[in-house]
């Protein structure tokens, strides 16, 4: 073991803070720009995809947006690569300089109305370079901070970087609600939208500030100075078994797990409140923002235990706590946040009655896909009204009906001539149907500081922990997987693998689901099963890494 691991825990030094903090901002402007994004994505669509009807826009948007998601792992093999070859510090520079620019420039995006195309067109590329910039940035920052923390603390270290998603939201909340209070709705949507943007500017001229000033990492130096470093990164981290089975089971057996737990705690209950349980904007984000603000410290209090009893039991436990609560958990925020709705569930509960051979595969993970026959449709309309439902097929039946407790509603199908005409009757006399059953339009409010309220605080905090838990210690994991000479590289692509793809079209994947099978809590069985898989594979076969030597170069 070498010197720098012998030293054992000390207290954190004035660099070493610069350290955390330098890293910490990518992932703050990381966060800060998802979440101006998603909450601004209607106007971004009215500005920017114009031309098409608003149905259209709103896909084309979040196809927009998960561009950025998609392009991660290229970028982490891109930078990991010029990590690992020039440096640590130069390629963490270049990250934050692209992903800030980009956030930066769409504050000064012409529209579509001045640009034509040429506005989307821009906007697109702008998220991709962010995704790509992205998929060095986290890598960069986990290694950096890893590499410059004392034997024993690197899971306390590298754990604030895992905060700064909290503190990224909480920034873009306040700059939007902010601006919106100060210049009114009508100013905001024409052109306020910007400011939030330009804002971005601030952080990044910090960022950039900072990291200038910082040296290389410790362990980088060395191995450069001692002529160890790889000649060939991607040929050693992907082209060698030997280092690409533990790639393979970083991805299997530990970030594809954490990732669908992550986004599950942090963004589908959000939409789960919202789009299922009907309850309104602002109080889902309320609910959120307390759980954030209450759960965000056990981020440095697994990240500190891993240190003592190991980052593998850790992000296990999460996992399996999650397979093992998800559905009671959801059930109990239906409870508290809209018992009306689960009474409606209970005393009229809703069926789809439809031929054999008419209800087919749902699965819109782009938004683009068409459905024609009575069955998808009526599934569709059902599952885009957040409305829980049973699917039987019924031999000998003319079309496909739903039924509200003893009402039935026949469907249509997009190929009838009239299909226009029968979709509006159609969705008027199911909601119709529906209000006559008990099932409330929205939810009650929710008054803060009520009985409800703090149970659903408390509910959505406890999944906000087991997210600490799978991410807390995932940091310091990855980069004790990897020597030194192929670290940057070999970390970056499960990680980006995992949240980018496993954990960022959760959404997407979930409600796909939810839309095919009816039951609005089917959802969850999509990070249930991988957050499984996660637990089976790591516990089986990932060796626990707290005691790794990072300093060693073979």
């Amino acid at each position: 073991m070498s010197a720098h691991a012998k030293a054992g825990p000390r207290p954190m030094t004035p660099e070493e803070r610069s350290v955390i903090f330098a890293s910490s901002l990518g992932t703050v402007f990381e966060w800060y720009d998802f979440y101006l994004f998603g909450v601004m994505s209607a106007i971004i669509a009215a500005n920017f995809f114009t031309a098409l009807d608003p149905a259209t826009r709103d896909i084309f948007t979040l196809l927009a947006f998960a561009a950025g998601f998609a392009v991660r792992p290229f970028g982490a093999i891109v930078f990991g690569r010029l990590g690992d070859l020039v440096g640590r510090k130069y390629t963490f520079l270049v990250t934050i300089l692209i992903m800030g620019l980009s956030t930066f420039l769409v504050a000064f995006l012409p529209t579509y109305a001045s640009w034509g195309i040429a506005a989307p067109i821009a906007l697109i590329a702008l998220r991709l370079l962010q995704g790509l910039a992205l998929g060095g940035e986290y890598g960069g920052a986990a290694t950096y901070v890893a590499e410059h923390a004392p034997h024993g603390k690197r899971g306390a270290y590298t754990a604030w970087i895992q905060t700064t998603a909290t503190v990224g939201l909480m920034l873009a909340l306040m700059v939007i609600l902010g601006t919106r209070t100060y210049l009114g709705e009508k100013e905001f949507a024409a052109w306020g939208w910007r400011i939030p943007y330009a804002m971005s500017g601030i952080l990044l001229a910090v960022s950039v500030w900072i990291r200038l000033k910082l040296s290389e990492s410790p362990a980088f130096a060395r191995m450069k100075s001692e002529g160890k470093t790889s000649k060939a990164p991607l040929t050693e981290s992907f082209g060698q078994w030997s280092n690409l089975k533990i790639v393979i089971l970083a991805l299997i057996g530990g970030t594809a797990g954490q990732a669908v737990v992550w986004y599950t705690g942090q963004f589908y209950t959000l939409f789960f409140l919202q789009s299922f349980l009907k309850v309104d904007g602002p109080t889902a984000n309320v609910l959120i923002a307390v759980s954030l603000i209450l759960g965000t410290p056990f981020f440095i209090v697994f990240g500190a235990l891993s240190d003592k009893i190991g980052r593998k039991p850790i992000i296990m436990a999460g996992c399996l706590l999650a397979v093992l609560t998800y559905f009671p958990l959801f059930n109990a925020l239906t409870t508290y946040a809209n018992p009306k709705l689960q009474a409606a569930i209970q005393k009229s509960p809703v069926k789809v009655e439809a031929p054999s051979g008419d209800c087919n595969l749902i699965l819109n993970l782009t938004g683009t896909a068409k459905f024609t026959t009575a069955c998808d449709l009526t599934r569709t309309f059902l599952a885009n009204s957040g409305v829980n439902y049973d699917k039987v097929e019924v031999a000998g039946a003319a079309i496909a009906t739903v039924k509200v407790g003893d009402k039935a509603i026949v469907g249509y199908a997009a190929t009838q001539p009239n299909a226009k005409d029968e979709k509006a009757r159609f969705e008027k006399e199911v909601r119709e149907a529906l209000s006559a059953a008990g099932y409330p339009a929205k939810a009650d409010p929710i008054s803060a500081g009520s009985g409800n309220w703090w149970m659903l605080v408390g509910i959505l905090t406890i999944m906000v922990i087991y997210v600490t838990m799978v991410y807390g210690p995932i940091a310091a994991m990855l980069v004790e997987f990897f020597p030194t000479r192929i670290r940057y590289t070999s970390m970056s692509l499960p990680y980006h693998i995992g949240n980018g793809w496993f954990g960022g079209f959760l959404p997407a994947i979930s409600f796909s689901i939810v839309a095919a099978q009816g039951n609005i809590y089917s959802g969850l069985w999509y990070p249930i099963i991988i957050a499984s898989m996660t637990f089976i594979v790591g516990t089986l076969f990932v060796k626990e890494t707290k005691d790794v030597d990072i300093y060693k170069n073979d």
